[in-house]
């Protein structure tokens, strides 16, 4: 039983309603219905895991974020982090992160994970870290990989907010899982991996329809659209990286 979790989805569910949030979901029957596996999730939005968690609920699932170890830390954020299971990232120290994770896959958990470990100005898939692989393969269990499409539009970096009744269109898709041997070798996994969630994700882009006029930033520079090219967001990030200050702990 997880009562803060059921809350704290019900009162997103509750937000959705209000923002007339349109979802698309595929893909959901890819998620077990009991056992453990790695939900790998392109990232291009603030409010990613809970689009992604959502597709996991048809099976009566939860799944457990990795997050960076600041939101843990926050006054607000900290206790339900933690209340619900999430596993907080030291991004000086992983092996802790990692281990964590895997204990959790093999207690029977989903763990969320985002192998481009910070958001993509660009709404591209950046280059994956090898971490969701490698944790499949020490627990023995699945990758889920999930895309989601349209996430940007309702809150992203350096983008207009639409956390009103804006009626944002959310595409969400979970692909066949993958499953990774004790011998295979990690980073042609990994490649694997990203070349299937850039399949899911040209696919969800082509049913969605081009972001026009004022929402073009939204869409990827090269599908035509105003957001940030993978150079430009990638020096973004840089200077992100210089900051003394995090948004969280202030």
């Amino acid at each position: 039983m997880d009562p803060l979790y059921r809350a704290v989805v019900g009162g997103a569910r509750t937000m959705f309603f209000a923002q007339g949030t349109k979802f698309t979901m595929l893909g959901e029957e890819h998620v077990p219905r009991s056992g453990g596996a790695v939900m790998p999730i392109n990232h291009t939005g603030y409010l990613d895991f809970m689009y992604a968690g959502l597709a996991a609920r048809k099976h009566g699932r939860y799944v457990r974020f990795m997050a960076k170890k600041s939101v843990f830390g926050h006054k607000v954020t900290g206790p339900l982090m933690r209340g619900m299971r999430h596993i907080p990232v030291d991004r000086q120290s992983g092996q802790g992160s990692f281990d964590a994770a895997v204990a959790a896959l093999r207690a029977g958990e989903i763990v969320g994970v985002f192998p481009e470990a910070t958001m993509s100005r660009a709404f591209e898939l950046k280059q994956f870290k090898l971490g969701a692989v490698r944790m499949a393969q020490e627990a023995g269990v699945p990758l889920l990989p999930t895309t989601l499409w349209g996430s940007q539009k309702v809150w992203s970096k350096n983008t207009p907010k639409h956390m009103r009744r804006d009626k944002v269109a959310i595409h969400v898709t979970v692909g066949a899982p993958i499953w990774v041997g004790a011998q295979d070798d990690p980073i042609a996994v990994n490649v694997q991996l990203r070349a299937v969630m850039q399949a899911q994700l040209d696919a969800q882009q082509a049913a969605y329809g081009p972001f026009e006029g004022e929402d073009a930033i939204f869409q990827p520079a090269r599908l035509g659209g105003r957001a940030p090219t993978m150079d430009e967001a990638a020096a973004q990030d840089h200077h992100d990286m210089t900051r003394t200050r995090d948004k969280f702990t202030g």
